[in-house]
């Protein structure tokens, strides 16, 4: 187990042993980053493709199972997330010192122990994952997948956070896994469809390139950001606005392909989620940027209302049928003489 650079709570100036228990307890929880949590809301939209393909009986006992589901999943991917940012914030530390807010991290500062910190990684993990193992075998799976992903972007030697652009694809990767987490509290069987994932993906990839934007920015000076950040020793912020547009594309490129096989609905939110996207890049270009922190996004109020319509519009459109849009979109083939002709493409197959 990595030591964690020799960083512990005995670094710390002395105190009493109320309030450095006190002081310990409120590490361990800051390291949890509970305040992150919000991320997770990347899990409903897993939840509600999934009802698309399997809609529940309305009745009140299947409700409230699926709302026990909804909510125990919820919690459990929330314990795996905290399990990967205790681990981020143990290993990070000594990079964490090179950055003028990160540095006050109660790892880097010297405030909690780092073997209590292992404890609570392992900790929390078990539990998440048993719990999403205890109400499926693929949400059980979903979960561990998280977290091995979250080993493999902080442990040496493979540590994928230090590699320039394989940071970014390795850590939205939990973009789709949160997804199959949503889709499996539904339990439909099976697997989501992987165009959907990969969009969710290059999604993903899309807001975290726009952090390291925005970081990259903010450090101003390049030798300190490389020594904050490793894989900006690979970089430039041109090359990250090209990293950026291929994202955005590869993103809508995927989404659209969702929409034509299974929703052809869709399409109509496609303004909507380019405005969102056009926004999230305004804010990256920002002096000290909120795209470097996402916990504080919700301050943000154009791009927070945006981004509810944008949620509002696709949830509709995913269960209300548009046969104008059909007639717009699918095309009409020219019928040969006596010969039957098969769609070219299959829409509308969510119910």
């Amino acid at each position: 187990m990595p030591s964690g650079m020799g960083l512990s709570f005995s670094d710390a100036h002395p105190m009493t042993e109320t309030v450095r228990s006190y002081s310990t307890i409120c590490g361990l929880v800051e390291i949890a980053r509970v305040d992150h949590w919000f991320k997770n809301v990347f899990v409903l939209p897993g939840v509600v493709v999934a009802l698309g393909f399997a809609p529940l009986h309305v009745d009140a006992a299947t409700i409230e199972v699926f709302l026990m589901r909804l909510i125990l999943g919820l919690v459990a991917v929330c314990l795996v997330a905290s399990s990967n940012y205790v681990l981020n914030e143990i290993l990070d530390a000594p990079f964490d010192r090179h950055h003028p807010e990160k540095s006050q991290r109660a790892v880097p500062s010297g405030r909690v122990s780092v073997r209590l910190a292992y404890v609570e990684w392992l900790v929390l993990a078990a539990i998440g994952i048993g719990a999403g193992a205890s109400l499926s075998l693929g949400l059980g799976v979903a979960l561990a997948a998280l977290w091995i992903m979250g080993c493999v972007y902080n442990i040496p030697p493979i540590r994928s956070k230090d590699v320039p652009y394989v940071d970014v694809l390795s850590e939205a990767v939990n973009n789709p896994l949160r997804m199959l987490v949503g889709w499996y509290i539904v339990n439909p069987g099976g697997l989501a469809p992987v165009s959907l994932l990969v969009s969710y993906w290059m999604v993903g990839c899309y807001f975290m390139a726009i952090k390291r934007f925005a970081e990259y920015r903010h450090l101003g000076d390049r030798s300190r950001a490389i020594a904050y950040r490793r894989s900006f020793a690979g970089v430039t912020e041109e090359r990250l606005l090209i990293s950026i547009v291929f994202y955005a594309s590869a993103a809508m490129l995927f989404f659209g392909a969702f929409a034509m096989r299974y929703r052809i609905e869709l399409i109509v939110s496609f303004p909507l989620i380019a405005f969102v996207m056009a926004i999230y890049i305004a804010v990256g270009f920002r002096p000290d940027s909120a795209a470097q922190r996402p916990e504080g996004l919700y301050r943000e109020p154009v791009l927070m209302m945006a981004v509810v319509a944008c949620t509002v519009l696709v949830a509709v459109l995913l269960f209300v049928d548009l046969p104008g849009v059909s007639r717009v979109f699918v095309p009409t083939l020219p019928r040969a003489p006596n010969a039957a002709v098969r769609p070219a493409i299959s829409h509308n197959v969510l119910p």
